[in-house]
């Protein structure tokens, strides 16, 4: 389901079994149990079990669980996929994806291992040639579900800087965003560095569903309700969408194409919109 809440994903690094515990219990709508940049080359292969296992045993609630694999150029990344594909999880995470042919691997790779349908692939779009042929990446697999904004890596290879505005990323932001609601996909924000920069954190978020995303990867389950309170409409959108849903339908079972609701045109766009706002209100247990 793409239009599931995404609005807090939060890595957590895979060799760190006390924090695939915690996990269970934070209020984050998507969990990424992290085998790559958060494990050393040395641990990599107690991190993959630690995740298996933690994603078999389950107990993650309504939480969507996604395992961070590494790239199938590494000496971990088949291991990684083969394990990670009857594990339980919801979606594989690809890092530094630049090809459809990359999904196409990976997609291999998981069927040749028993794969469910029903697993998804997650892509990162973490370099700047991932972001040039993202609309590519885009349609390039069924499985395909949702972008993910590297911004860590992408700053690198931009030798941009981290500026309060971001506005280094906008471009990058505009075509991923362009690639992934042209193909159906959810698309996530990038991380918040600085675990000390509450207000920063605060407007990067509101920034980020002001350009569109779904939500925010995190880093610290102390960044969750900022990015929870950012993408989740309030009491009052709710309360609005549900009375422009209302009065479209009394217009349309009225015979009229369009009607006004607190002073603006309404027309079938809005009411999807609308829709679309009170199922993620309902989904994450706000009334309006």
């Amino acid at each position: 389901m793409h239009d599931r809440p995404r609005r807090s994903v939060l890595y957590m690094p895979g060799a760190n079994a006390r924090a695939l515990e915690k996990a269970r219990t934070l209020p984050a709508d998507g969990l990424i149990l992290d085998l790559e940049d958060a494990v050393t080359p040395e641990a990599k292969a107690q991190a993959r079990e630690q995740v298996v296992a933690a994603a078999q045993a389950g107990g993650y609630g309504r939480r969507e669980v996604v395992v961070r694999v590494n790239g199938l150029d590494t000496p971990w990344g088949h291991a990684d996929l083969t394990a990670a594909a009857t594990c339980g999880a919801d979606a594989v995470l690809l890092p530094k994806v630049e090809t459809a042919e990359a999904l196409r691997q990976a997609e291999r790779v998981l069927a040749a291992a028993g794969a469910p349908e029903s697993l998804a692939l997650w892509a990162m779009v973490e370099t700047p040639r991932g972001v040039l042929t993202v609309a590519e990446v885009a349609a390039g697999s069924r499985r395909l579900a949702c972008l993910v904004m590297g911004t860590s890596d992408l700053a690198k290879d931009l030798r941009c800087a981290h500026t309060p505005d971001r506005l280094p990323f906008l471009a990058s932001f505009g075509l991923v965003l362009l690639a992934g609601r042209a193909n159906g996909l959810a698309v996530l924000d990038g991380v918040h560095l600085d675990l000390d920069d509450a207000d920063g954190l605060a407007a990067a978020c509101r920034q980020g569903r002001d350009l569109g995303f779904d939500g925010k990867t995190l880093i610290h389950p102390n960044q969750i309700e900022a990015a929870n309170r950012a993408f989740a409409p309030t009491p009052d959108e709710v309360a609005r969408a549900r009375r422009l849903i209302a009065a479209h339908a009394e217009a349309t079972a009225a015979g009229k194409g369009i009607t006004v609701v607190d002073g603006k045109l309404v027309e079938a766009l809005h009411v999807e919109q609308a829709r679309r706002l009170v199922a993620l209100a309902e989904a994450v247990g706000i009334a309006g």
